[in-house]
């Protein structure tokens, strides 16, 4: 562990709307880049005042057609155009729906007609759903397509519209500008399952988002140039990824696709990344396989163990130690912070052994997203960090072994589910506390420590609870594991371990025999009784998590 207590909070200047932030950055920062992206074979740079001034345009534009006070869905890749129509939102009177991109076109309906959206934005890939959309979907007014180079009736050129809107600024309109709204409305609707279960639209206030931008920053440290890589329509990237940096004045690379990740790490060189803890997981294996295929792979073992030695006498030789190393991250990378799912303590040891600081967070799309993060010289993997400022925490139906269902209060818990009083009242009392389903508990230095999902806990026969994701990160240890679900057998007796291995000829009594050995410090009722080995990998949803 990085640092063995807690120190202060970083002083962060309070901002009281998303306008109000967004104009703070452009007088702070104006000519520098907002956004870089790629588009074909070049690379587009945005600076801050630029960026201001197309949420302005296309502002103009949807207060001139009367829909800027709608519910307005976006779906799509990430893209600077996503962003845009995000901010333009958050700045007027409406309420932005991100929809998942993976979602069947059925559910994309279900999820318009729930929201109540008059207004969809899309991407290409979109195109050949919007007739059907148009049938099934009759509230919408208007169809808004980013690549769509003319008007057809009701589907607009983005382009277009964002040009029109430019004419009317330009000429004086400022209806858009003058919009000045209550951070007490909600302004945000996601739709969220979670891995299963039916979707919930999540209704979040300006309020909420502030929250996260307010008191993020005060235990969170980032730096100058970030990459956007996971889904825009997840809170994570959208308030963590999107709305922190452009309050911290970052420059934020657009990945445009997860195939180009590393590339793109490679091209931007980015000091921050915000991912989830399974592309961490690929790093670290990628990286011994690779120095195992170059016989390097002792002499890495080694180089660490000398490194921490000379830093416990502060003598810090990780950059040129690790320098061919660290290459592969673009040799500006000083932190990545994941969440969304354990880390493995190893993982963050060996990242922060060579230099790059692995900070777990937790979050949950009901608390805007963002509850703790680990801090970079506070930093124990095996937690998910200290809580936001703004927010209480406590732990309710506790075990003999202290751990309980988390409940968190503050400026971040949602308003409610959109049209849901029900599922309402299940999770969000009466005086503000909402029960998030995961259970863990507070540590002695007021870290917050996650045990697992209070849906994926498995109750044996003989009454005792399993937590699979504990069992889970030590299966993940096996170098040639590259994937893991643990459950109960058909009589739920006995634990099963099904896994996608990343290599070839691996037997099952090999699986086995190594699977008793990594877990065999856990109690006998946890250790797994059989093996079942998958020759595909497991549905992910789009931040890349299992789907149980």
């Amino acid at each position: 562990m990085v640092g063995k207590k807690n120190y202060a909070f970083n002083k962060v200047t309070i901002v009281d709307s998303i306008r109000g932030m967004l104009q703070n950055s452009v007088e702070k920062a104006g000519n520098k880049n907002a956004f870089r992206y790629k588009k074909k074979d070049q690379i587009i740079d945005v600076t801050y005042e630029e960026f201001q001034k197309e949420t302005f345009y296309l502002g103009t534009s949807l207060e001139d057609l009367k829909i800027s006070d709608k519910h307005i869905a976006v779906i799509g890749e990430n893209s600077y155009n996503w962003i845009t129509v995000y901010l333009t939102v958050l700045q007027s009177k409406g309420i932005i729906v991100p929809i998942d991109k993976e979602l069947p076109v059925k559910d994309i309906i279900n999820v318009l007609n729930h929201s109540e959206s008059e207004v969809l934005f899309f991407s290409a890939k979109y195109k050949k759903y919007i007739e059907q959309i148009k049938k099934e979907s009759p509230k919408i007014k208007f169809f808004i397509g980013f690549d769509e180079e003319q008007d057809n009736e009701n589907i607009l050129s983005f382009n277009k519209l964002k040009n029109k809107g430019k004419d009317l600024y330009e000429s004086g309109n400022d209806e858009f500008t003058k919009i000045r709204t209550n951070v007490e409305d909600v302004t945000m609707i996601v739709y969220t399952s979670g891995t299963t279960g039916i979707a919930k639209g999540v209704m979040l206030t300006e309020h909420n988002l502030l929250g996260v931008i307010n008191y993020g920053l005060q235990v969170a440290d980032i730096f100058d140039v970030c990459l956007s890589v996971l889904p825009y329509h997840h809170t994570y990237e959208a308030v963590a990824g999107i709305l922190l940096e452009l309050y911290n004045q970052t420059t934020i690379c657009i990945n445009d696709n997860l195939k180009n990740v590393l590339s793109n790490i490679q091209l931007f060189k980015p000091e921050h990344i915000y991912l989830v803890p399974a592309f961490a997981e690929i790093f670290y294996k990628r990286i011994w396989a690779t120095a195992k295929a170059e016989k390097k792979d002792k002499a890495l073992k080694v180089l660490i163990k000398i490194s921490n030695g000379l830093r416990k006498i502060g003598i810090d030789l990780r950059k040129p130690l690790f320098k061919s190393v660290t290459k592969a991250f673009g040799g500006n990378l000083k932190e990545i912070v994941v969440g969304g799912a354990p880390l493995r303590g190893e993982i963050g040891d060996f990242f922060e052994a060579i230099g790059i600081s692995l900070l777990n967070g937790y979050g949950i799309t009901e608390c805007s997203p963002l509850v703790s993060v680990n801090r970079i010289k506070f930093n124990d993997p095996a937690t998910v960090g200290v809580v936001l400022p703004c927010c209480e925490i406590k732990v309710i139906n506790e075990t003999d072994e202290g751990i309980g269902e988390i409940c968190v209060k503050g400026d971040i818990v949602m308003k409610g589910y959109y049209k849901d009083e029900e599922r309402t009242k299940e999770v969000l009392s009466d005086d503000g506390w909402f029960k998030t389903g995961d259970f863990g508990y507070m540590n002695k230095k007021d870290q917050l420590v996650i045990t697992g999902r209070k849906k994926n806990i498995i109750v044996l026969k003989n009454g005792k609870n399993v937590y699979p994701e504990e069992i889970e990160n030590y299966i993940l240890g096996i170098q040639y594991v590259q994937e893991v679900v643990v459950k109960a057998n058909g009589n739920s007796s006995n634990l099963c371990a099904e896994v996608f291995l990343n290599e070839e000829g691996i037997t099952k009594e090999k699986l086995k025999k190594d699977i008793a050995e990594v877990t065999k410090e856990l109690p006998v009722y946890k250790h797994i009784a059989e093996v079942e080995i998958r020759k595909e990998e497991f549905n992910k949803t789009t931040t890349n998590k299992i789907k149980r």
